[in-house]
């Protein structure tokens, strides 16, 4: 029970690794808040949770507005009485090469993933000052630190890691810890359609093979619970060694 006691808000938790993450800290004690805009999925994901006799409710959300993000943490702090980790995972990934690549993809991509992120970040550290501190996580991936991907990922993804290390330095005083993951080829439906195949990657790889969604919860609950009490403004990435060679 290594966040008993706890309350949780992720975003993306309706499926994927968001949904792994939420099933996991209802595990180890959190209860649980789940924002996605797939509501059909997201309320099955919190009954699971309850049935299997863990804390959790959903909250239809859409990352990049403001209200719905007010509107999630309200709804935590309503319900359970505070705030004390937030993980940003809602993302989108598009690939579509640069010279195809719209003003519309570019907007929708930095606006998810880079805006989306922002918004979580503001919503969540004002909960976290009236809650006496917290953990965020913010999910980037190596397309943030290496050039692997297209540009607008790339530069969403750069975004967000930057923007973890600069909330870190400006709130290690006031209790609140923000770190980024990195991961690096997750088996999820996010690698539906990659033009690279299975064996190709697993070639490119060290470990020689695709995270499991677990390997990457695992370290978003590290970085949640209080084992991680001196690690802020760190980036953790989980990649099986491809941004070591």
């Amino acid at each position: 029970m290594r966040l008993e006691g706890k309350v949780a808000i992720i975003s993306g938790g309706a499926r994927g690794m968001g949904a792994v993450e939420a099933r996991l800290f209802a595990k180890e004690g959190a209860k649980v808040v789940l924002g996605d805009v797939l509501e059909d999925l997201g309320k099955q994901v919190a009954r699971e949770i309850e049935d299997s006799g863990g804390d959790a409710v959903f909250v239809k959300m859409d990352v990049r507005n403001k209200k719905d993000w007010d509107k999630t943490v309200d709804t935590a702090m309503k319900k359970y009485g505070k705030v004390n980790i937030l993980v940003n995972n809602a993302g989108i990934f598009k690939r579509t090469p640069i010279d195809k690549t719209t003003e519309a993809d570019w907007d929708e991509i930095m606006d998810v993933n880079g805006k989306g992120v922002f918004l979580g970040c503001m919503a969540g550290i004002a909960a976290m000052l009236k809650s006496g501190g917290g953990s965020i996580i913010n999910i980037s991936s190596i397309s943030g630190i290496v050039s692997l991907g297209t540009p607008p990922y790339n530069a969403s993804k750069g975004a967000v890691r930057i923007m973890t290390k600069t909330l870190a330095v400006e709130y290690a005083k006031r209790g609140i810890r923000v770190n980024s993951i990195h991961p690096g080829v997750i088996d999820t439906d996010m690698m539906k359609g990659d033009t690279h195949t299975k064996e190709e990657w697993d070639r490119l790889i060290p470990i020689g093979r695709w995270a499991r969604p677990e390997e990457v919860a695992n370290g978003a609950l590290f970085l949640a619970s209080d084992e991680s009490s001196y690690i802020t403004g760190a980036e953790l990435v989980i990649d099986g060694g491809f941004t070591a060679q």
